[in-house]
């Protein structure tokens, strides 16, 4: 299935774009999201272990299942000042 994936902050900034759409599995959990994230965009690798992925608004674990058709966000962390 394909899946776009919005990309926020720092995200967008090292991937150079907003959207990333990847191909994935049906019954692909958010752990092979963020695999596939990375494959597909190594320059957000060393992002993966410390941002949310959003599925349809609502943060997803990594052994949730990803649902066709779904709004997904990865959110990297944020530092204040």
């Amino acid at each position: 299935m394909r899946v776009e994936i919005r990309l926020f902050a720092l995200a967008r900034e090292r991937a150079g774009r907003d959207v990333l759409d990847l191909e994935l599995a049906e019954r692909a959990t958010v752990a092979d999201l963020r695999r596939a994230v990375a494959a597909g965009c190594p320059a957000l690798a060393p992002l993966l272990d410390s941002s949310l992925l959003a599925i349809d608004s609502e943060y997803a674990r990594d052994d949730e299942v990803v649902p066709a058709g779904a709004s997904v966000a990865l959110i990297p962390p944020v530092s204040g000042g």
